[in-house]
């Protein structure tokens, strides 16, 4: 599938429950490269947590640099995303 088509996909998809400033945002966000479109997405997902809680904002940032150092340590070893998704998708048939 084409790039311009799979915009198109994901535009239409959603068009029927949002307004057309949100579909011309979400078109102007699928073009965007990956790391920005991730990004983006993360921050519009933040915006929904209408709590604040320190804590777990705490334990999250414990958890990431308990990640970090299991890579840098050579203890665990990153996997590009389509091979997780190969073993996801596996795990799950």
């Amino acid at each position: 599938m084409a790039f311009d088509d799979s915009v198109h996909e994901h535009t239409s998809r959603y068009n029927q429950r949002m307004t057309q400033e949100a579909a011309e945002l979400l078109k102007k966000a699928l073009s965007l490269p990956v790391s920005e479109r991730a990004d983006l997405a993360g921050s519009l997902i933040e915006s929904l947590d209408e709590t604040h809680d320190p804590s777990v904002e705490a334990a999250w940032d414990e958890e990431i640099q308990h990640r970090m150092a299991d890579i840098d340590s050579g203890k665990v070893s990153p996997i590009e995303l389509e091979e997780a998704r190969r073993r996801l998708s596996s795990a799950v048939e």
